[in-house]
């Protein structure tokens, strides 16, 4: 049995002034990014803040009894009472590589957290990660609202020209979720990590600054309440809006509330 490399999928290029091999094009701006701060991103639904220590009351009334949100965090959970789990809040929020924030509802509640990791400032790469969705954010406006604000705020703000997502291959849920926020698929790195004792391959997607305006343009679409029944129902899905085939579409109705 034979394997064969792909044809090259590289970005544009030209060939380099001494040797004429191609090499990639020169950038308007080479210079590193700034770090992610305790900025607050406010929306439509809500808003996102720098986490605190003082956020871990919120989060787990939200969390407490739902052990299978932790199945595919590869460092942290479930946690057996309210004192492990606030530990671990505080030593998230001090943290400033995975850079943690709350997301928070319109009833000024913490309903979930995610973090800006894996931060490469020279090269102005940056991830998504560790995204804490409880029951009370999950298939939400503000759940979709808040990717929309943190990656806006990554693009637009710090200038970063990639933005990752990552997660276990396993993770349905997870990929049709990158899927449907407009990340595209680059493959999957195989036996990349050992989490909780297990091997995980790790599916790997990304947007660039080059795709950020159109994703924008239909993040602001879906999120409009132009896009929403009086029931509170979309009219059309943000999967369909990035192209996301209707197996990409499962589970992915919202409600209003």
């Amino acid at each position: 049995m034979t394997s064969s490399i792909s044809p090259s999928t590289s970005s544009p290029s030209e060939p380099h002034p001494v040797t004429g091999q191609p090499v990639g094009l020169p950038l308007a701006n080479p210079q590193p990014g700034p770090r992610p701060g305790p900025v607050t991103l406010k929306g439509r639904y809500g808003r996102l803040e720098k986490l605190r220590p003082d956020h871990w009351s919120d989060l787990w009334a939200v969390f407490a009894g739902h052990d299978q949100v932790w199945t595919y965090i590869s460092t942290a959970g479930p946690f057996a009472n309210a004192p492990e789990f606030s530990a671990s809040i505080a030593m998230r929020a001090a943290a400033e590589d995975p850079y943690a924030y709350a997301i928070i509802d319109a009833q000024d509640r913490a309903v979930g957290y995610f973090t800006l990791l894996r931060i490469v400032p020279l090269n102005r790469v940056i991830e998504v990660g560790h995204v804490m969705y409880s029951p009370a954010l999950q298939r939400t406006p503000l759940g979709t609202e808040a990717q929309y604000l943190l990656a806006r705020y990554v693009f637009e703000t710090l200038g970063y020209r990639r933005y990752e997502w990552k997660c276990d291959s396993h993770n349905a849920k997870s990929r049709r979720a990158a899927l449907r926020y407009g990340f595209v698929y680059e493959g999957t790195f195989r036996q990349h990590i050992i989490a909780k004792g297990r091997n995980r391959d790790d599916a790997w997607f990304s947007i660039l600054d080059s795709e950020w305006p159109l994703r924008k343009r239909n993040f602001e679409r879906w999120l409009s309440p132009d896009n929403f029944d009086a029931q509170g129902a979309q009219k059309i899905s943000l999967a369909a809006l990035n192209g996301v085939a209707p197996a990409g579409e499962r589970n992915e109705q919202s409600t209003a509330r």
